[in-house]
Order: C-alpha cells, then structure tokens, then sequence
C-alpha cells in the first residue's frame, strides 16, 4: 500500500467514524420512555466501536506521516 492511499483510507476512517459518532451520539442523545434498553445499548457499544475506529484511523495517518517524514529526511 502507498503512503499516499494509506492517507486516504486513514481520513476516509476518520471521517465515517466521526459520522457515526455523530449518529450514536444523536441517538442517545434523544432517548427517552419510548427507546428500548436494546436500543440504547446498542448506540452506545456503536459509539465506542466508532471511537476505536477514529483511533486506529489516526495512527495509521501517525504512521504515514512519519513514513513521509523519514522519506524526506533521507533525500535532504
């Protein structure tokens, strides 16, 4: 995989973790008598679950960044 893909997919994982964060966070959010315990349970390990994605997503463009780096060095 090039640096350059892995950046992409990297953001990509990025921004669809953070958009069902949003989504999770929503639903919690409006929660109410009507919602089932299931329900809420389930935004909530879904919300986590995106949290670990943004995570893991941000490492790898850590470690793409620091491949850029070392390339760059290399060739000054």
């Amino acid at each position: 995989m090039s640096e350059i893909s892995a950046l992409n997919s990297s953001l990509l994982g990025i921004q669809k973790g953070l958009a069902g964060m949003r989504k999770n966070a929503a639903d919690i959010a409006k929660s109410g008598p009507g919602i089932s315990t299931e329900q809420l349970t389930t935004s909530i390990v879904d919300l986590k679950a995106n949290e670990l994605q943004v995570k893991a997503s941000a490492k790898v463009l850590e470690t793409v960044d620091k491949t850029i780096g070392s390339l760059f060095d290399e060739e000054a």
